[in-house]
Formats: C-alpha cells, structure tokens, sequence
C-alpha cells in the first residue's frame, strides 16, 4: 500500500515561529507552502522550496484568506472574482518561485477556515476547483473525502487526493471540529497513531464519538503549527513503515500515473 505524509508549512508570521519546518522536512512526503496571504512571505517561500527540494518533498500551494492577525482561521464572504482571483494570485507566487529555483508545484490545498468552507459549500468548492484548473489542468486538488470539496474535483474531472488528519478531530458529518471547541485537536502522539491505524484498517474518517464514515484516503496531514507535530509525524511514519506502506511524494502515487 501507498501513502503521503503532508504538513502545511513556510506559515512563519507574526504569530507562529515555524520552528518546526526543517525537522518535519526530513520525516514527510509533501509540504503544503503557505503563500504569503495568512503567513509566510517570499523569502520564507523560498527557503522552504529550496529545503524541500534538498529533501526530495513535493511542494504545492497553500491559499488562505489575506488575514495575516487571524492566519486564516476567520471565515469571509467573498465573490465568485474575488474568491477566483484571491487563489489565482496565490498560485502564481509559489509558481513564480518554484520556476526560479526550478522545482515542481505539484497541487494545492486550500488553508483554514477556507477550506473548511469549500467543504460544506460546493458552489465556493468548485470556484476553487476551476481556478485551479484553469491555473494548470494538471495540479492536484487536495480536498476532504465525503464532502463538497470531492465532489467538485469530480465534476471537472479533476487529479485529486483525499487527506484525512492526524492531528484533529472529526464530527459526525466527518468535518474537522471547530477549533473553538475542546475536544477539536488532538495533541497525544499515540492517540493521533491510534486514530490514523483505525482509519487506514476501516478506510474511513474515525468521528470522535468512535463512528465510521467510508472515504478515500490518500495523504495523512500533519499541522506544522501543532505543539507535537514532529513526534506525531514520526510515529506515524515508523509504525506504518513497520507495517510495510511504502510512502511517497504526492504526484508519485500510484493513482496519478
């Protein structure tokens, strides 16, 4: 069987230190590069771009809302332009800089409290979808399994992964639990393997209330901002790699050959 470990990282911002990043380079498949819009910037861009190549890490693009204060955790009703134009210009940073340091963009996964909205709003889903299509035909659009943002992928007949977390936790519509509320994260090591073992054997989301939703899986993420986020990455590759899953970068599994 073949996996992808992911992260979303390069969020260095006034918030958040990102002092993660390397270490999680060396461990994980894929990075998920924040464009400069709810944190990172250029230069930041650059490094993590330059550090993945070194690592042999796929690198796609990470749009949020441009909401530096609340990195892209705040919800905003934009229009079908304003939306289009706001993932547009994202994409093309991170591919301007992967041009210059001659790396691959490989996909894109929509960051905070926009992706937790194309996941229960198709109508935004498939203006994201179609701005990534039009951007290039031939990116992967990460998305979440059994929700608006699939069905989307599917109906422009779109390359896409389906991701589920290790570090968070789902309600019984299989969507991440607000991270407002308690019991949304995950931070035990051993719980989040746990969680990510029962859901590879059943190939389904875990809810927290211990129930099963069929899905998809092909990529596990990792929060690079999470407080065990290299423990819990390294757990969950070494154990899966025990139980003979080969992992690999994103665009190399087997599905998009």
């Amino acid at each position: 069987m073949e996996l992808n470990i992911n992260c979303d990282l390069g969020e260095k911002s006034e918030i958040f230190d990102a002092i993660n990043d390397n270490e999680l380079l060396k461990i994980i498949n894929t990075a998920n590069i924040a464009c400069g819009y709810h944190a990172g910037s250029r230069k930041i861009i650059k490094e993590t771009i330059v550090n993945s190549k070194k690592f042999n890490v796929s690198i796609g693009a990470h749009p949020g809302f441009k909401d530096r204060e609340n990195f892209g955790r705040k919800k905003y009703s934009l229009t079908s332009k304003e939306l289009s134009k706001l993932i547009f210009e994202q994409l093309e940073i991170i591919q301007e800089i992967a041009d210059k340091e001659n790396y691959h963009m490989t996909h894109v996964k929509p960051h905070g409290a926009l992706n937790n909205m194309a996941c229960e709003d198709f109508d935004l889903s498939i203006i994201i979808a179609k701005t990534i299509y039009s951007f290039n035909k031939n990116l992967i659009y990460m998305v979440l399994p059994s929700t608006e943002m699939i069905e989307a992928a599917k109906k422009l007949n779109m390359r896409y992964a389906c991701e589920i977390f290790a570090d968070r936790n789902y309600n019984e519509k299989g969507l991440l639990i607000n991270r407002s509320e308690k019991n949304s994260m995950v931070y035990d090591p051993n719980l989040a393997l746990n969680n990510i073992l029962q859901m590879l054997e059943n190939r389904a989301i875990k809810t927290y209330k211990g129930n099963f939703i069929e899905a998809e899986i092909d990529t596990i993420c990792v929060h690079g901002d999470g407080i065990h986020a290299i423990d819990i990455a390294k757990s969950i590759k070494k154990k899966l790699t025990e139980q003979g899953i080969i992992f690999k970068k994103l665009d190399k599994l087997s599905k998009f050959k």
